[in-house]
């Protein structure tokens, strides 16, 4: 058993399916009215947020309380990392308070693997920079399990900012272990050069979106962009919004969140029966729960992949 997860490609679909089944378990908990089960009572949960989050954050802290586990909730404003603290004196801080599991987010690539070589807890990556979002992107499979029974054979077009997502490789890797093809779309400008290397493909146009059963949109990440990426943000809605005119029936929309409503996904189709999104938010509770418990409790569930 792997002790952490920082990717996606920490598990095969073996350890995938043993987590989705163990959050769907967590799912039926989360029904009842007293939700909480005492598998992390004892055990101290810090959450380590250096850039801005609402869905990742709160679901991770009601996951984590839910298990019965006590919850540090750091972020960066407001805390001695404001003043200059490095991640390593920050996470030598927190390992006096014996924490059984570190979740982080940071704006660095790598941050999260350079956390598990400076602990002995358990580590999340919650999102690094570009890299990856792996509970985003199980939450992710999750929903569509939910929804469809499987992802075998699914056909999933990626459509946005492709270039600056780390839902986007994770979602990339996750579905493909999970049987579906994936298509990524958007500028030319945002597709990063060679993604097609990860084993999907790759389109400048909205041409074909008809032939996807899934469209998954991200929204512009303007915080990571140190240049214009597109001429103007109206052309970029013109030409790439998912809107009623380019779904056809059936076909489901999903979005990491948060959304720019009204710029890569409209308005109408975001409060349609098409979308996903609401799905998507209540089922990362169950998933991050079914995380913390693989790690801490369970037993082969993150199997590393050689």
């Amino acid at each position: 058993m792997s002790k952490h997860l920082l990717s996606i490609e920490d598990l095969d679909r073996e350890g995938i399916e043993r987590i989705l089944e163990r959050a769907q378990s967590f799912a039926e908990v989360s029904g009842r009215e007293i939700k909480k089960v005492p598998a992390l009572k004892g055990r101290t949960v810090v959450n380590l947020f250096y850039e801005a989050s609402t869905r990742t954050s709160s679901s991770f802290e009601l996951a984590a309380t839910r298990l019965s586990a006590d919850v540090i909730s750091v972020r960066a404003a407001g805390s001695s990392i404001e003043k200059g603290e490095s991640l390593r004196d920050t996470i030598q801080t927190l390992t006096a308070y014996e924490p059984a599991a570190i979740v982080i987010r940071s704006p660095h690539a790598g941050a999260a693997a350079s956390v598990a070589a400076w602990t002995d807890a358990a580590v999340v990556n919650a999102g690094d920079g570009k890299h990856e979002h792996p509970t985003q992107a199980l939450l992710d499979v999750f929903t569509l399990r939910q929804r469809l029974g499987s992802l075998d054979g699914l056909r999933i077009w990626i459509v946005g900012d492709v270039l600056h997502s780390r839902v986007a490789r994770s979602d990339i890797s996750a579905f493909q272990k999970m049987g579906a093809s994936v298509t990524v779309a958007g500028p030319p400008t945002l597709l990063p050069r060679g993604i097609e290397a990860l084993g999907c493909a790759a389109t400048p146009t909205l041409e074909r979106l008809p032939e996807a059963d899934v469209v998954y949109v991200l929204r512009m990440q303007h915080e990571r962009m140190q240049e214009a990426f597109v001429p103007s943000l109206g052309e970029y809605t013109a030409r790439y919004q998912i809107n009623a005119t380019r779904l056809r029936p059936g076909q489901l929309v999903m979005h990491p969140g948060p959304v720019n409503r009204g710029v890569e996904l409209d308005g109408d189709v975001i409060d349609s029966d098409a979308s996903l999104i609401g799905e998507q938010v209540r089922a990362g509770v169950a998933v991050r729960m079914a995380v913390l418990y693989e790690l801490l409790v369970g037993a082969s569930a993150l199997a590393a992949v050689a």
